[in-house]
């Protein structure tokens, strides 16, 4: 069954691509037709790669990993940063900080120091610094808060990106291709859709056409962690119950055995 449909696509004006004159050739077998200079997009394919990633990103969820979402452009970036941090992912909405991915270890450094302004402030050190001192940490903290707070817990590289604009997010997505890391993003008529993995032809510029895609994403994500959490209460009981049956066998061996342990029995032996 589709997560979505023709219909709702459409409502949410999904199917709207860019200016005929702005587009990229190679996202001809995603465009269904033009209609006074703007390109309309085949939401048939649409729903297709919809489901496509979505089956892609509930499997990544259910398996633990992590995906990032990218989204700065004023339409998306409240709607991105509300619905990944409902599943539990982490977001960039503010500014992509060149070398995100591939230097990493760099900004793994700026969120410790962030965390240690707030060990600083619990363990009453930042009350015994000067006025201009605590100005110029707070102003640092606020900086590095808004920039890495929504990936502060995030402590290795992610297992994929999804981008809003893959025009906007350029440095992203290079970055994401340089290390290899897939890319799942929604792609407009004016984009380049080669350096994508998993391409959504959409219209990235509506706010009800992001929240519609970002949407079904979110649900299959929380589908997969749903389903792990589940595997793991499985896997808890089983154990639990595993670790019950143990003493009873034990006690068993040891009344056919006279009472004893074997390795008591064994001492007596000698």
């Amino acid at each position: 069954m589709s997560r979505t449909n023709f219909q709702e696509l459409l409502d949410a004006r999904v199917h709207f691509g860019h200016l005929a004159r702005k587009w990229n050739p190679k996202m001809a077998p995603y465009i269904f037709d033009q209609k006074n200079g703007i390109h309309i997009i085949d939401l048939h394919k649409t729903v297709g790669k919809i489901d496509e990633a979505a089956e892609e990103m509930k499997q990544l969820a259910r398996s633990g990993r992590k995906i990032l979402f990218v989204a700065t452009k004023k339409q998306a970036k409240d709607i991105v940063k509300e619905k990944a941090t409902a599943v539990n992912m982490p977001s960039i909405t503010e500014r992509w900080a060149g070398g995100m991915l591939t230097n990493f270890p760099t900004i793994r450094k700026a969120i410790k120091k962030m965390s240690l302004i707030d060990k600083m402030k619990e363990d009453g050190t930042y009350d015994k610094l000067a006025k201009r001192e605590r100005l110029q940490i707070d102003r640092q903290r606020a900086k590095l808060e808004k920039n890495l707070g929504s990936i502060r817990d995030m402590s290795r590289l992610p297992s994929a990106l999804f981008v809003v604009d893959v025009q906007k997010e350029a440095n992203a997505v290079k970055e994401a291709n340089r290390l290899n890391i897939p890319v799942f993003a929604m792609v407009d008529t004016c984009c380049d859709p080669t350096p994508i993995d998993y391409v959504i032809p959409a219209n990235d510029d509506s706010t009800d056409s992001i929240n519609c895609i970002v949407n079904v994403l979110c649900a299959a994500i929380q589908e997969g962690l749903d389903e792990r959490k589940i595997e793991k209460d499985k896997d808890a009981a089983a154990a639990e119950e595993l670790s019950e049956e143990k003493p009873a066998g034990a006690r068993r061996l040891r009344s056919r055995r006279g009472g004893k342990p074997a390795a008591e029995q064994a001492a007596d032996a000698e």
